[in-house]
């Protein structure tokens, strides 16, 4: 199943691209195959989100715990849902004093033969795709130009 590792570097500081990965609530507004996500629960730096993801007919829906360790790093481990494996880690590095590697790694695996077909198919480029809207969604936060 899709193992996601990808990063690049971006003209921001850590702490702003922390708050849009941890902004899931703001997920469908630009990530691809996000219909929905809600935070049913927070407990200090951790909280608990309900999601929708949708791969043509297909949905599935899947509970989360996100645990964050701000300005560096967000763990989000699946708790309930379709997936044996859903672990995804989002990293913050400061590169420069305006300038950030943000990377994207983890693994994603689900039960089903059916549902594995599905999703390896539709997960092809995932990780380029999702790290793709995370920077334009950045652009368009920070960028005075981009709006």
């Amino acid at each position: 199943m899709p193992t996601l590792d990808v990063s690049r570097i971006l003209p921001y500081r850590p702490e702003q691209l922390f708050d849009i990965a941890a902004d899931v609530e703001r997920y469908p507004d630009f990530l691809p195959w996000w219909l929905s996500a809600k935070i049913r629960r927070r407990d200090g730096n951790v909280y608990y989100t309900d999601q929708v993801i949708g791969f043509g007919p297909v949905r599935q829906r899947f509970s989360t715990k996100t645990v964050l360790q701000r300005p560096h790093e967000i763990a989000v481990t699946a708790i309930d849902g379709p997936f044996e494996t859903f672990d995804l880690t989002w990293r913050f590095d400061l590169v420069e004093s305006v300038r950030c590697e943000v990377a994207l790694v983890g693994e994603i695996d689900v039960g089903s033969p059916l549902l594995r077909s599905v999703l390896g198919r539709a997960m092809g480029g995932t990780a380029d795709s999702i790290l793709s809207a995370f920077e334009d969604r950045a652009r368009r936060l920070h960028d005075p130009r981009a709006r």
